[in-house]
């Protein structure tokens, strides 16, 4: 390319008139159309100023060396990605109305972008939303608390700590033989977890019809194949998973991010013992499995981790699920390795769950391995839930939703109207009431409660009640499991599992759950020596 044409090139590129182009260089119009026709060359001078002004290297102006370069560099500037391939919940902007919800709900003083929040939502997927999301998620990270707002929610461990209610957790001898309560608790979660699996997602206005249909209301077993037919599958908008996943079909525990959590912190404390950091737990996920086996929040963390961001900004950096339900399914192990120690068993929680969660989010873990912890110790759910409860800052609003079952149970309350309060909180037909921490941990504290210790009528009743229904029911049962050991399961929900669980961990695609079991007694064992 000529100097004249890479001139020309300039100015054009630079929507400049050739007159405008000849007052910025101080030369006449008529120099300009010379330069860039070749019938005369600029002074040096004149070059010189062009390549500063314009931002171009001498050798592009004078010999065209690196036009190619440039060229190329200016293709590469132009590369996006392709934002209709990115996942939901990898993509901040796609879920703005769970966000402006969240920070709502969190006492923040956004209601004046409420509009924008919305309308950004609306947007075609594209660069133009991406950077408007950006912009709002700095409007949140700015946002002022309202004055009056009533909690008080950290998310660091010692400042949870001095917000606790003064409880002082007596420890008492196990109950039932140990190896009874982790074998319990290992299966009740499991069977809890498959009775959820093939509902989730379904709403109250299906399910109830549903149950009703198949002789199963209120529910008291296992969702079967034969339930499953073809006026089913036309009546409903549900989609029933396929034939092959229900208790009549299967010969094992399918795969599911409920007790993939489980297996995977078995692993973190065989590599980075019980003084593991959120850092470590960090680096588990990515080594130890894919990133579609994380959900929501989680997903949003592993995003962060691989992009830099290390716990805890790794749960806050564009994260509108922060509050959800993921770091509750994740707490269990804690409590199995350390019965009767709910303190610790809390702390550990809160280690793992601040890597993708904050407030609520965290105490929703930690309330849940407190439980455990307790249960381990005793079968009087009331005094499990407040061994959970005086785990977590009793100046927020998960400790005042729990306490609100709790006190509805000890007066009096009817099952329904205490489950009709949860739903009267929390509207079930949003991905953001649906999946939040709150009323999923209201609906496991009351069905522990109305369950009256049954294990069947227990995580049926999580179950039953809609919202997270493969996560209640795993917690309900792991709880239960845990409080009355293995005998209490009847052998109807664990005969379909046949002590085998499949997961998605890389290189432990099915495993013994009689072996998790042994392993469990095993960190147990060596923190009591320790």
């Amino acid at each position: 390319m000529t100097l004249g044409k890479t001139i020309n090139k300039i100015r054009t590129e630079s929507s400049l008139s050739q007159e405008q182009f000849a007052t910025i260089i101080g030369v006449s119009q008529q120099s300009v159309q010379k330069w860039e026709s070749d019938t005369s060359t600029p002074e040096l001078e004149k070059i010189i100023k062009i390549a500063k002004y314009f931002g171009v290297s001498l050798d592009s102006l004078v010999m065209g060396n690196d036009l190619r370069v440039v060229e190329e560099r200016d293709n590469f500037n132009h590369l996006k990605p392709e934002y209709s391939k990115i996942h939901d919940w990898e993509f901040y902007s796609s879920d703005l109305k769970t966000e402006y919800q969240q920070c709502v709900d969190e006492g923040l003083d956004i209601e004046m972008y409420k509009d924008l929040f919305f309308a950004t939502s609306r947007l075609p997927r594209d660069e133009i939303r991406k950077k408007l999301g950006d912009v709002l998620f700095e409007v949140v990270q700015k946002a002022k608390k309202k004055e009056g707002y009533e909690f008080i929610e950290p998310s660091d461990l010692e400042s949870i700590k001095m917000l606790r209610k003064s409880r002082k957790h007596e420890k008492t001898t196990l109950n039932k033989p140990l190896r009874s309560k982790i074998s319990g608790a290992w299966m009740g979660r499991i069977c809890g977890c498959f009775l959820g699996k093939t509902l989730e997602g379904i709403y109250s206005n299906e399910l109830i019809p549903f149950l009703k249909e198949t002789n199963n209301y209120p529910m008291h077993r296992y969702i079967l194949s034969g339930d499953i037919t073809e006026e089913v599958l036309n009546k409903y908008k549900y989609p029933f998973p396929p034939k092959r996943y229900y208790a009549d079909t299967i010969d094992s525990m399918p795969p599911d991010d409920d007790t993939n959590y489980t297996v995977l912190y078995q692993l973190v404390i065989e590599r980075y013992g019980r003084n593991f950091t959120p850092y470590d737990v960090s680096k588990a996920w990515l080594r130890y499995q894919p990133k579609d086996a994380y959900c929501t929040a989680e997903r949003v963390a592993f995003r962060n981790f691989v992009n830099g961001y290390t716990p805890p900004q790794s749960a806050s950096y564009q994260n509108p699920y922060r509050e959800w339900i993921g770091a509750q399914i994740r707490a269990d192990y804690f409590g199995y390795i350390n019965p009767g120690n709910p303190e610790l068993a809390a702390e550990m929680a809160w280690r793992d769950a601040s890597v993708s969660h904050t407030k609520n989010g965290i105490y929703g873990e930690m309330l849940v391995a407190a439980m455990l912890a307790v249960a381990a110790e005793t079968d009087n759910m009331i005094d499990v839930i407040n061994g959970g409860l005086a785990q977590i800052p009793k100046t927020s609003r998960l400790y005042r939703d729990v306490k609100l079952v709790l006190d509805s149970y000890i007066g009096g309350v009817s099952r329904k109207d205490c489950f009709k309060l949860i739903t009267d909180a929390y509207d079930e037909y949003t991905g953001y009431g649906w999946c939040h921490t709150n009323p999923n941990a209201m609906i496991v504290a009351a069905s522990l409660l109305y369950g009256g210790g049954d294990y069947a009528r227990s995580i049926c009743m999580a179950v039953e009640a809609c919202f997270d229904t493969d996560c209640n029911g795993a917690t309900v049962g792991s709880i239960l499991g845990m409080a009355k050991g293995i005998e209490s399961i009847p052998e109807y929900w664990t005969a379909p599992i046949n002590d085998t669980l499949c997961t998605s961990i890389f290189g432990l695609d099915k495993v013994k759950i009689s072996d998790r079991v042994e392993l469990t007694l095993k960190h147990i064992e060596k923190s009591s020596k320790a």
